[in-house]
Formats: structure tokens, sequence, C-alpha cells
């Protein structure tokens, strides 16, 4: 497997403050994106950028308190959509808009970056969806559809430098020399440590009972994994339905086991390296 091109990413602060608003443009790449915060969107609102056609995320903190809750949206002209959001969505605290640079999408390529951004969050299941259908992708022709494509491949290689990391389904290292396991209490688990967090592959097992002292973090998170068909029940236990990236390995193996739990300590290589050994011998 190939790996992936290197990019570049420039991101301008027009006010000079570091927490202010944000222009994003990538190398080869005919889009721009804007990301500010809820507090600074009167200043934002005026500029000419938000008179272009776009695609928009809004999020903010969820309802359960383990995920954030993100909507996705689109439009035309995208300033009178996000004056309505402004009056009509109480959760949002964040926002990136991108649009295109040469004025090239159109209503249909923004409703086709809208549908497929919110069919991949609903399936990678990193965060409370607060749209409450998935779009319809419209008819559009295999040019277009190639372009909407092309420039929706670049929105997302974008998203993760903002620190929006919703969209990417978990990937998981080709060479089984990587692989790290989690045995214990009946279970078997399988992971990868990845940049973007730990994933734990489908299929793995869960431990069913938690024990009283486990963490409200931990079980809210298990009761939420089991709420979007994550952890299926499975004989004594509960099975992971598809990959899933925790943000770390303690939280991996704290879901998995139903208590709190050293992730550096628990998982394990083939030949019983834990995590935390192979880290250390790596940094000598």
């Amino acid at each position: 497997m190939s790996r992936p091109l290197g990019f570049s990413v420039r991101i301008f602060i027009p006010g000079g403050e570091p927490e202010g608003l944000r222009i994003v443009e990538k190398s080869n790449w005919t889009g721009q994106g804007l990301v500010f915060s809820r507090s600074q969107y009167a200043d934002v609102r005026k500029r000419a950028e938000l008179d272009r056609a776009g695609v928009y995320v809004l999020w903010g903190p969820g309802e359960s308190g383990q995920l954030l809750r993100v909507y996705i949206g689109e439009g035309e002209q995208v300033r009178p959509r996000l004056d309505q959001h402004v009056k009509q969505k109480d959760f949002w605290t964040h926002a990136v808009v991108f649009t295109s640079k040469d004025q090239n999408l159109n209503k249909a390529h923004v409703q086709y970056l809208e549908a497929r951004l919110v069919s991949l969050a609903k399936e990678t299941k990193r965060a409370e969806l607060d749209n409450g259908n998935v779009p319809q992708l419209p008819a559009l022709s295999e040019a277009d559809a190639a372009d909407a494509e092309g420039f929706l491949s670049d929105v997302l290689l974008c998203l993760p430098v903002l620190g929006v990391n919703l969209f990417k389904k978990s990937r998981v290292h080709p060479a089984k020399a990587k692989e790290l396991f989690l045995k214990a209490k009946g279970i078997e688990a399988r992971g990868h440590d990845r940049a973007e967090g730990f994933v734990v592959l489908a299929d793995s097992r869960v431990v069913k009972d938690e024990v009283a002292s486990i963490h409200a973090y931990l079980s809210d998170l298990r009761k939420l994994l089991i709420k979007q068909g994550l952890l299926e029940a499975d004989g004594a236990g509960y099975r992971l339905t598809q990959n899933y990236t925790f943000n770390s390995p303690s939280t991996a193996a704290g879901v998995l086991l139903g208590r709190s739990a050293n992730g550096r300590t628990e998982w394990k290589n083939a030949q019983g390296r834990t995590l935390k050994e192979i880290q250390e011998a790596a940094a000598s």
C-alpha cells in the first residue's frame, strides 16, 4: 500500500489573534475554509466569502457529554443559513465554512457535499448528529460528481488539521506486526495505535458487566455505544460491530473491560510486549 502524498495547508489569521477567525487554504486546491467561534460570528458574517455557495459544519458539546454534537448544512449563499442557526440552534460553539475561491461551486455541488458529509458522520458515529435525516444526493453529471468528490477529498484532509476528526473512517495499519491485543475477563480484542486515536477492530469482544467503581465517563460512553449499535449483545458480552476510534488506548481498554484501565499496559503485541514497552523502546 502506497503512502499518502504530503500536502501543505496555509492558515491565515486576519485579526492577528490566535483564537480569532482562521482562513484555511490547501496547496493545489480552489477551496477555502473559514473557521470561527460562535462569539465571533457578528464580525465574520460581514465577510464576502459568505455570499458564496458553500457547505458548513457546526459543532459543540453533545447531550451525552461524551461526543460532540454536529450539524452539517449547505447554502447557495451561506450567510442566511448561518443567521438562521444563530437564532435556532443553541448547541454549537464553533463552525467551519468551505467555499470555492473561484466560485465554481453551485447549489447542486454543495447539496452533494452536504449529503456526503452527513452520510460519513452517520457511518463513523464519532459525533451526535443533529441532522434529522441523511439528505439524498442530487442528480449530477458524471463530471460534476467527480468535481464534487475531488472537493470533498480536500475538505476531509483539512478538517483533521483543524481538530475536527469526525468524518474519517477508522483506519488500521496493514502490517500485522503493528496489531495489539487485549485479553482479559474472557474477552479478546484487537487494535492499532494510530495518530488519530486508538482503533479497536470490528468483532472485538467487550465484557457485559461493569465494576461498581467504573468511572462515570466510561460507563456513559459504553451506554452511548450500545445505543448507537456499535456494541451488540453477543453471548455473555458484547461485540464491536465496526472499527471504532477511541481517544486513547486507556479509554478503549476501559470500555472493553468495564473498568478503569491503563491502556499502555493492557494492550500487548503478539510477543506479549505492552504498548508502554513498545513506545519506550522506540524512543530509546
